[in-house]
Order: C-alpha cells, then sequence, then structure tokens
C-alpha cells in the first residue's frame, strides 16, 4: 500500500513536471528565446500565502541558513527540473524490485 502512494505522488509530480515544461516551450516559442521559470516564480504566481507561510514555517523550524542555502537554491531551479528530479525519487522509493527467475534448480 505504501509503495502505491510512492508510485502515485510519483505520477502526480510528473504530471506537474509535465504542464510546466509546456508552459516554459510555449513562452520560449513565444519568446523566440529559451524561457525557464524558476518554481519560486511558479509558486508566486499560483499562491503566494502558502509561499511566504513555508518561507516562514522553514526560517522558524530550520534556521534562516537552511532557508537560504538549501531551500532557496531548489527554489531558484526551473519548475519542471524540480518536479521531474522528484517524481524519479518518489518512483525510486516505491519501485518493486523483481525477482530473478531461476531456471535450473541448485543442488
Amino acid at each position: 500500500m505504501l509503495r502505491f502512494i510512492f508510485r502515485l505522488a510519483a505520477m502526480v509530480a510528473l504530471s506537474i513536471s509535465v504542464i510546466m515544461a509546456v508552459i516554459d516551450t510555449t513562452r520560449s516559442v513565444a519568446a523566440s528565446a529559451l524561457v525557464m521559470t524558476p518554481l519560486n516564480a511558479s509558486w508566486l504566481a499560483v499562491s503566494p500565502d502558502t509561499r511566504a507561510a513555508f518561507e516562514t514555517f522553514v526560517r522558524a523550524k530550520a534556521g534562516p541558513l537552511v532557508w537560504d542555502g538549501a531551500v532557496a537554491l531548489v527554489l531558484s531551479q526551473p519548475g519542471f527540473a524540480v518536479f521531474a528530479v522528484l517524481a524519479f525519487l518518489l518512483y525510486a522509493v516505491g519501485y518493486r524490485r523483481r525477482r530473478r527467475a531461476e531456471f535450473a534448480p541448485t543442488n
């Protein structure tokens, strides 16, 4: 059941990644130049209140160094790339290894 949840979350993250990539592609064609929207700009466009609440939460619980270092670095990356990596990691966690088939019994 837990693997299913991780694989479902991976599918949602991959869907968001594809949507963000299509939006960036459309903007690139319209501008005749490569356009890659950072995750921070996309998040602020969709829901600035949750972005501000997330920053306040991280600064209060983990400290401003974590926000300025790790989180700000991730938020400055293109949104489609962040969600693609997240989808890969979630799928890797929920992946079920197949058993190796034994063709001959071992003695």
